[in-house]
């Protein structure tokens, strides 16, 4: 090999090695974005084929009450939404362990549209806090954590925790 074959291979690695460093730089600070960001979500739509799709573990109740002598936590919805399947596991969670005091519904927002535009939803997920009474506190869209899920019924004066205990 000639010495300027190998300046031109040489050149070519090190671009193919920044080339991989930016990617990944880029994809860290995407992923970090969306750990960091609460209110990440995606964007309410049909999937790319315009089909309705349904969210795994989580059981879909698009004609539940709101109300009924306990608070509602309303989670819409649906399944090829990264926050969307995050928050599965944590409905379920809340749902059995407040039974009684929590209902917790959850709406596929695909498979429902009726029910995107009765909540007047634009992200999903979105979850929409109801008193016992059936009115509207408090709405936030993207993944919220179990932790702050109750810490926003605290704030809003209902401490299912200590009604637990």
């Amino acid at each position: 090999m000639s010495d300027p074959e190998n300046t031109a291979t040489a050149g070519k690695q090190r671009f193919l090695k920044i080339a991989i460093v930016i990617a990944l730089a880029v994809a860290v600070g995407a992923l970090l974005y969306g750990k960091n960001n609460p209110g990440f979500g995606c964007p309410f739509s049909t999937d790319s084929t315009g089909e309705n799709v349904g969210v795994p573990s989580a059981e879909q109740q698009p004609d539940a009450e709101v109300g009924g002598n306990v608070p509602t936590l309303i989670d819409l919805g649906a399944t090829k939404c990264i926050p969307c399947k995050l928050m599965a596991p944590i409905l379920e969670e809340l749902k059995t362990e407040y039974a009684g005091r929590l209902k917790v519904i959850f709406i596929d927002v695909w498979e429902n549209p009726d029910q995107s535009k009765k909540y007047n939803i634009n992200l999903i997920p979105t979850q929409i806090f109801f008193n016992a009474d059936g009115k509207e506190l408090f709405r936030h869209e993207g993944f919220f954590s179990k932790e702050d899920i109750l810490a926003k019924w605290k704030e809003l004066g209902v401490d299912l925790v200590a009604a637990s205990s």
